[in-house]
């Protein structure tokens, strides 16, 4: 069955309309935070101030109180860099929004910029790391993926959860009361699999990563089935 070539061309047209949405949307929270340093440097603060409090204290940990250490800041430092992602925003300023975006866009540029920022901050945290703590990984390479993808899964529940918070009288309380019974499981899943990176006759199960970035996948599904229902309240 062959498609109708205006209805072909009239997708296609949604299509780049949306990606330019999403890109623009993307660019301002860029701008934005770019323009606004004091956030961002307040987590590159947080971030030196916490590991070197850690160096103080314990100096060189053994492997897995490493591993569970940089897991842990991991958790805090989403929860401070993506916190403020819809908080931040007025309700002049989403009423604006409302005007001009599709509420799957609005979140979709959301999810691209806070996981850019929980990247680099995750990298940050694993050099900081590596140079103040010592460095006991045996597979660097499997590790940083691992630190990737963790950021990464870390930075898409709180992002939605962020949405849910701050439809809640902007209370940032209500994330971290619902973030943590969610994230658990998956912080959990984390700290498993970068346990293999410390040993050297361990391997990463595959299955494992594959079922984390499933959750991954899921949780942006959600995003987007759920968030208009929130961006029409």
């Amino acid at each position: 069955m062959l498609m109708n070539p205006v209805a072909g061309n009239a997708i296609t047209k949604n299509n780049m309309t949306a990606f330019r949405q999403i890109y623009t949307l993307f660019k301002k929270d860029l701008l934005l935070e770019v323009r606004q340093q004091y956030s961002f440097y307040g987590i590159l603060l947080y971030i030196g101030a916490t590991i070197f409090v850690l160096y103080m204290a314990i100096n060189e940990p053994e492997a897995k109180v490493w591993n569970g250490l940089f897991w842990v800041i991991q958790l805090f430092i989403c929860i401070n860099a993506v916190a403020k992602s819809f908080l931040q925003e007025s309700r002049g300023r989403m009423l604006y929004f409302y005007s001009i975006a599709s509420p799957r866009d609005f979140v979709l540029a959301k999810l691209m910029f806070n996981s850019l920022l929980m990247l680099a901050m995750s990298m940050l945290s694993l050099l900081l790391f590596s140079l103040f703590l010592g460095s006991p990984i045996n597979k660097v390479g499997p590790f940083v993926g691992l630190v990737l993808l963790g950021g990464w899964s870390l930075s898409l529940v709180f992002t939605f959860l962020a949405a849910i918070a701050a439809k809640a009288q902007q209370n940032a309380a209500i994330m971290a009361v619902l973030g943590f019974p969610i994230i658990l499981p998956q912080l959990l899943l984390l700290m498993r699999l970068s346990n293999a990176a410390f040993a050297p006759l361990l391997t990463i199960p595959l299955n494992t990563v594959l079922l984390l970035v499933a959750l991954d996948i899921m949780v942006i599904l959600l995003a987007v089935i759920l968030f208009p229902f929130l961006w029409k309240d």
